[in-house]
């Protein structure tokens, strides 16, 4: 069939219809004798009906794999160069009890961005000592607790942030290890607002001022310095800004070595992943090798000893082994005017779900796939729009797709490599309620996070739920 002018250059009719590319798809995705997709073992019509939609589903067994095997890809990489590496899962990307664990069972810290993700991450039972805390305004509260449980690392932001920690440490007698997060300049080839080492904005320090700000956090007993650290932006395939942000970073480190030891190196996270099937992200065992590679190369022509090396990867690990469930309620066709006096119908597919529960295409015009999810179709492909429930134009879940034309009200649809930053960024926009995370694996499916009801939304409704006037925070209580 010939493609609809509409869509864009990179997206093609399909051949097949019914296939799960397996680059976009989690490692278990596969289709049963009447055409339902089957993740970890269970039809999403079986989820369907047992937890409604949308739903956020979770391959347990290929999160766990992904875990597993970027520890071994960056152990393997630096114990050849005669080094260390120790992996840091960014619990940004998604993050529950369950999920906390799974991560510690395979061997990797956890990099917590808030209070709040460092309570899960402590309710959990992680080692404190495996946790680095992040952060560019992380409240005084913050760092105190996060001292006082002992955390293995926190990154200092700012030089305000030295002394902040230092008297937290001091306050609960510790000497806290601290990293020093640097804005290295590199441009990462990625969304504008993914981009964190640009010069103007909010994130680290420039490179210039690293050795005074080192001078200050050596100046305080209550503080050990690690080492530097950069994050250059999030969905990147071009390993390049990497490596140079390495290269920049090293010259200073090695500057740092005149004035005392500097045991790592933690180059952030930010690999890319396939959202959709034009997508060519890297596997994890050739970054790892580049990225250990360029650090010895560059620590050779500057004869220092190679540091350990730290990564902090999470997209790569927990999204592709997510997908969405969404139910379709409405479908219409658009006519298109084209520039040459011709038309172009684009149908747009309206479900149940929408940027409360996936808000990246609307933030960074993020592209996803879809697949009929609940049965077999024979029918020719047609370009769809995937759009929310929401009261916006923007509210769009998928830009461009191809489904089978007789896809309509009550069919189940599944987007893919929905793992990272849905769930987190999950809101109750237009009072919808967030909804549930379901793992499956070997044929079983488990709720790890319980979705939201009407009665949860209400009850933070002071009118609609009255606090009991026991309660200290009540006006009566208080006056």
């Amino acid at each position: 069939m010939l493609a609809n002018p509409l869509a864009p250059s990179w997206l093609v009719p399909p051949v097949d219809g019914a296939a799960l590319p397996a680059h976009v798809w989690p490692a278990s995705a596969h289709r049963d004798p009447d055409g339902a997709i089957v993740i970890g073992g269970v039809a999403l019509t079986t989820l369907a009906a047992a937890h409604g939609t949308p739903l956020y589903v979770i391959d347990e067994a290929d999160a766990r794999a992904r875990a597993a095997r970027t520890r071994a890809a960056f152990a393997a990489a630096a114990e050849r160069h005669g080094t260390s590496a120790v992996v840091y899962y960014a619990s940004k990307a998604f993050l529950s009890g369950e999920v906390a664990r799974w991560m510690v069972e395979a061997g990797l810290n956890l990099d917590v961005a808030s209070g709040g993700e460092l309570a899960v991450a402590l309710a959990a039972g992680v080692e404190p000592a495996r946790l680095g805390l992040h952060g560019n305004n992380k409240s005084p509260a913050e760092i105190d607790r996060a001292v006082a449980a002992g955390v293995g690392a926190i990154v200092i932001d700012s030089l305000l942030e030295i002394e902040r920690v230092a008297a937290a440490a001091q306050h609960h007698g510790r000497v806290q290890p601290v990293r020093l997060r640097i804005n290295s300049g590199v441009h990462a080839h990625t969304h504008e607002y993914l981009a964190t080492a640009r010069e103007d904005q909010k994130f680290g320090i420039p490179l210039a001022d690293a050795p005074a700000a080192v001078d200050a956090i050596r100046a305080h007993a209550s503080l050990r310095f690690l080492g530097l650290h950069s994050h250059i932006g999030s969905q990147i395939f071009a390993i390049d800004g990497f490596l140079e942000a390495a290269r920049r970073l090293l010259a200073v480190h090695a500057e740092l070595l005149g004035g005392g030891d500097v045991a790592e190196l933690n180059l952030g996270g930010g690999f890319g992943i396939a959202y959709v099937e034009a997508d060519e992200a890297p596997a994890i065992e050739p970054v790892a090798d580049a990225l250990v590679e360029a650090v010895a190369g560059v620590c050779r022509e500057l004869g220092i000893p190679l540091p350990r090396i730290a990564v902090e990867p999470g997209r790569t690990i927990i999204g592709p082994a997510g997908v969405t469930l969404y139910r379709v309620g409405t479908r219409k066709d658009v006519v298109v005017a084209l520039d040459d006096d011709r038309s172009a119908v684009r149908r747009y597919l309206s479900v149940d779900g929408g940027m409360s529960d996936n808000a990246r295409p609307a933030l960074y015009s993020a592209d996803y796939t879809v697949a009929l999810a609940s049965r077999a179709s024979d029918a020719q492909p047609v370009l769809v729009r995937v759009a929310g429930k929401h009261c916006e134009s923007g509210d769009i879940v998928v830009r461009d797709a191809y489904l089978p034309a007789d896809v309509g009200p009550d069919d189940l649809v599944a987007v893919p490599a929905t793992g990272a930053y849905c769930f987190s960024l999950a809101s109750n926009y237009n009072y919808l309620a967030r909804p549930a995370v379901v793992a499956v694996r070997d044929g079983r499916a488990r709720v790890i996070v319980r979705g939201e009801t009407e009665a949860d939304l209400l009850r933070r409704d002071v009118l609609l739920n009255p606090t009991p006037a026991t309660d200290p925070t009540t006006p009566a209580a208080l006056s």
